[in-house]
Parts: structure tokens; sequence; C-alpha cells
């Protein structure tokens, strides 16, 4: 089934995803006319390309991601350093658990790739799970290691025939992206599917 993805402050670079992929990219009303029959997603703000993460091996293997139902004991912010390390140490099962809440908060950030090299079988897991693309560190790291690091790194555009992963930002233009960060995403896909919508 085509599903046409569209933001209002980003018309001109509407996405029509078949499956896994991405169809076209255009104009909303050219493709909507194009594709009569393609369900519409609409979104506030712009659609980009989404966002890649230099610190997978941060974020996901040295950071542990309570569960909510932690919360009384570990609060709710992610723990690093020590405190992650004796908690994995205690349950070696907790690492692939906290990874797959990592991802989706990563997700719910705007990010389609993460970088580093990831060791743990249980993060690979949770990293492949979702579909999230693995590329390469830029030369340069952003410091220090963040959901929305800074400074941001968008991936290249949406292409026909590329793989359909993209992110949407309620924001009104990439300068103001820049300048709010990350946690204006409202929408992640990944291989065409919606794997994170703001509430």
């Amino acid at each position: 089934m085509l599903t046409l993805h569209v933001a209002e402050d980003s018309p001109e670079t509407a996405v029509l995803v078949d499956g896994a992929v991405v169809a076209a990219v255009g104009p909303y009303e050219e493709l909507a006319a194009a594709h009569p029959s393609a369900r519409v997603r609409r979104w506030p703000g712009i659609l980009t390309p989404g966002l890649l993460n230099p610190y997978g091996p941060e974020l996901l293997e040295a950071t542990y991601h309570p569960d909510p139902r932690e919360a009384d004991r570990l609060g709710t912010a992610p723990s690093g350093g020590e405190r992650a390390r004796a908690i994995f140490r205690a349950d070696p099962s907790r690492v692939g658990a906290s990874a797959r809440r990592g991802v989706q908060r990563l997700l719910a950030h705007g990010t389609v790739a993460i970088a580093g090299e990831l060791r743990a079988r249980p993060v690979l897991d949770a990293v492949r799970g979702a579909g999230l693309a693995v590329g390469q560190r830029p030369p340069r790291l952003p410091g220090p290691p963040s959901l929305s690091p800074t400074p941001l790194i968008l991936l290249p555009p949406p292409a026909p025939g590329a793989p359909a992963r993209f992110a949407v930002f309620d924001v009104p233009d990439r300068t103001e992206l820049v300048r709010r960060g990350a946690q204006t995403c409202v929408a992640t896909v990944l291989a065409g599917r919606l794997l994170y919508r703001a509430r």
C-alpha cells in the first residue's frame, strides 16, 4: 500500500512510500494527484532525512535506560558511568531490555541511524530489530554523548528507490530544528514503518 507523508512546513518535499522503499519525492500536490489512492499522513513541521547519532555504544551499551516500573528506585532518566556498569554486572539480562528502551528514546529524537562499534549481542539485536541503519562516525564528534547531540547530523535526503527512512520535527525550518533540538520529533519512519509517533 502506498503512503504519502507530508509535513505542513515542507510540502515541497513530500515522500511517497511503497512498502519499505521510497517510491517518489516531490511537491505534495503533484504526488497526491499522481497517486490518488495513497493513504496520506499529515504532520506538523518539517519532513527531514532523519538524524545520525554518532554515540551508539555510549547510549546503548554504556547507559542504562530504566524501565518505568523502576522509577521509584532508579528514577526515569538514563544512567551512565559506574551506576550503569553496576546494574549490568548485577543482572546481565538487563542489557537487552535497556538497549530496546534506549532505541525507543533514539527514535523519539528522530534518529534513523547510529554510529560507533557495537559489541554486545543484545544491543545489536535491538538495533537490528528496529531497523536502525549503522553508519560511520564523523571524524570529529559532537560532544558530549546525547540523544540530541550538538550539532545535529542530518543524513542525505530521501530518494526514490532508497530505504524509506526519515523523521518529522515540529519546527518551521531547519534553523529552528538546530536551535530547539531533536526533542521536537513527532514521527520517525524506518523501512516504511512508523516506529515513533508523538502523542
